[in-house]
């Protein structure tokens, strides 16, 4: 079986997670579930390894031993050059030659599908795999392009990989919980998933996220840990790094993920991709599966992952031109403005502010690096770039991690309790923030969520004030800044979500881009003195050494204001010609 082993273990040190300040949660000696949750581990891999065993001659002749790091190119050994061209183009390339016929659907599929076998030897990214439903349908569209001479819809005949937790019609839907496998197959789509279908769409695999979902790494115990293809001794992000892990190594050319703390956009930038969380309600929500369903003090979006940046337009203005508030009613009426989206509105001076350091952790130096680069590239292009002050990171961060843990992680334990599952490091790391402490009272949410309004308030009068410090005389347009204080994390190291969180609490739109290639060490020789500010800032800083990072995507995130996708996605087009230009 070509499966990862699954090295998460629960630290003897760590307590697992209190209900009662003084009495802590342990999964209970005979768990209410009748097999051994290790014995329902092996039989859901067993269950995808019976499938992938029908695609032997797509599989890596030999897998490399540990000390071969990067398997990106492991994974397309068994294309030959017209599939190697497939699998290449991005996702609008792909839909149009597939509507001039260059392409047919079905070989387009199998493409992305041999690398998909391949890359989930090599990484261990996917859980469920719809092949057999992926043809049929691939089939299905070329006969209807064959009979009509038209397309069904603007994705016609485009595989797209969706995120574990995101639910398909007839497909089991784990969500990284032992307890869950098996138990818990769909029985609808998720809305997006209904509009990706009428698009056109073909839908052909599922990929790995979490235990939890709550952690930017991608670990669990049902199907174990998914590794970064560039260097096998990082993590991919999470809690979509199933997608970002399949498309860095060109396994698919559109993804689906979500986002309440980084979750697009850190797995979008730890492997090199493009990934956009839109601001609340302006894309479907509706149709997933994971813990705390109904709590709303701070709500998570659907958004893209893909390898340029015109595809995630591609994916936003798909989703609105089959108006998605006509299908949840959470969506705001807000049509896709392509006017904007396309610069059209844009002046042609822009106000940029950038983001250095948050006061908590400062960015190691690659990150520093390219923040520099944007900044003289920028001012190259005509615009001006100003430093952007950080607004209370580390309140901000204090405040979010409370809602996510209002409950104190009770529903989080109890549900690995069902099974009697271990919390993996990334879930144990996370839930300690809520240890010694009971749940909130009804009352206190409410309090707390008077703390987010205020929050969100200071943040508008803040970015308001930047208007005193631009020579437009208006507000800087975006903010550039890190999405992480590292590149691609050593596993199970993660500590520090404020680059990316922060913008969740604020409802602020934001796209994660590469810009400086891929690590080489070579370049990064000497390490800059620091003094550390806080304990994690110290931990953080003694992660960094220049080898460690070997091969990991150097990428920065622009922040737009709220419900402002369409000019976030135009100015990115701005930056990246501003970049490439200089």
């Amino acid at each position: 079986m070509h499966v990862l082993p699954n090295d998460a273990t629960v630290p003897p040190s760590v307590d697992q997670g209190p209900r009662k300040p003084d009495q802590p949660i342990t999964p209970p000696a005979t768990p209410p579930f009748k097999t051994p949750w290790p014995e329902v581990a092996a039989a859901k891999q067993a269950e995808r390894e019976k499938i992938l065993s029908r695609y032997q001659a797509w599989r890596p002749d030999v897998l490399p031993g540990s000390d071969v790091l990067d398997v990106s190119q492991l994974v397309l050994a068994k294309l030959d050059a017209r599939e190697r061209e497939i699998v290449h183009l991005d996702a609008t390339a792909l839909t149009q030659r597939i509507r001039d016929r260059a392409y047919t659907a079905v070989e387009v599929l199998t493409a992305f599908c041999k690398v998909t076998v391949a890359a989930q030897d090599a990484t261990n990214c996917v859980t469920e795999i719809l092949f057999d439903e992926g043809f049929k349908r691939a089939r299905e569209l070329d006969q209807h392009l064959e009979d009509t001479g038209s397309v069904v819809g603007p994705l016609h005949g485009l595989p797209v990989s969706i995120k574990d937790h995101i639910l398909i019609k007839g497909y089991d839907t784990s969500t990284g919980y032992i307890a869950w496998a098996n138990e818990t197959v769909a029985d609808k789509d998720a809305v997006v998933v209904d509009i990706l279908r009428k698009a056109g769409a073909v839908l052909y695999i599922k990929t790995a996220n979490p235990q939890t979902l709550l952690c930017l790494e991608t670990n669990n115990n049902v199907f174990g840990r998914t590794v970064n293809p560039f260097n096998r001794n990082l993590s991919p992000g999470g809690s979509s790094g199933g997608e970002s892990t399949l498309i860095a190594v060109h396994g698919s050319p559109l993804g689906v993920g979500t986002d309440i703390g980084g979750s697009i956009r850190v797995p979008a930038a730890y492997t090199g991709l493009y990934g956009f969380k839109p601001s609340v309600a302006r894309m479907p929500h509706a149709g997933l599966l994971g813990s705390h369903d109904g709590m709303d003090n701070i709500i998570g979006v659907v958004g893209p992952l893909a390898t340029s940046a015109r595809d995630l337009d591609l994916f936003c203005r798909t989703m609105l031109q089959y108006e998605a508030w006509m299908l949840e009613h959470a969506v705001l009426e807000m049509p896709w403005r392509a006017e904007v989206a396309e610069g059209r509105t844009l002046p042609p001076k822009l106000s940029f502010a950038i983001l250095w350091d948050d006061a908590f952790v400062k960015p190691h130096p690659p990150i520093t690096r390219e923040l520099q680069r944007v900044k003289e590239a920028l001012i190259a292009a005509g615009h001006e770039v100003i430093d952007w002050e950080p607004l209370d990171h580390k309140e901000g961060w204090e405040l979010i991690v409370k809602l996510y843990l209002l409950d104190a992680g009770q529903e989080y334990w109890d549900t690995m309790a069902l099974s009697g599952e271990p919390a993996v490091p990334g879930t144990q790391w996370m839930l300690a923030h809520a240890n010694g402490r009971q749940p909130y009272k009804v009352p206190e949410t409410w309090k707390l969520n008077l703390e987010r309004e205020n929050f969100r308030a200071k943040g508008l009068v803040h970015w308001n004030a930047t208007r005193l410090r631009t020579t437009t005389g208006r507000p800087v347009d975006g903010v550039i800044c890190p999405i992480a204080p590292t590149l691609a994390v050593p596993h199970d190291k993660t500590r520090w979500w404020g680059y990316s969180s922060h913008w969740n609490l604020l409802d602020l739109p934001g796209v994660v881009f590469p810009s400086g290639g891929r690590m080489k060490p070579e370049e990064f020789t000497t390490t800059p003195a620091y003094s550390p500010r806080n304990a994690i800032e110290k931990e953080i800083w003694e992660m960094w050494d220049a080898e460690t990072f070997r091969g990991a995507p150097i990428s920065l995130q622009l922040i737009g204001r709220r419900h402002n996708e369409e000019k976030v996605l135009a100015m990115l087009n701005l930056v990246e010609e501003a970049m490439n230009r200089n």
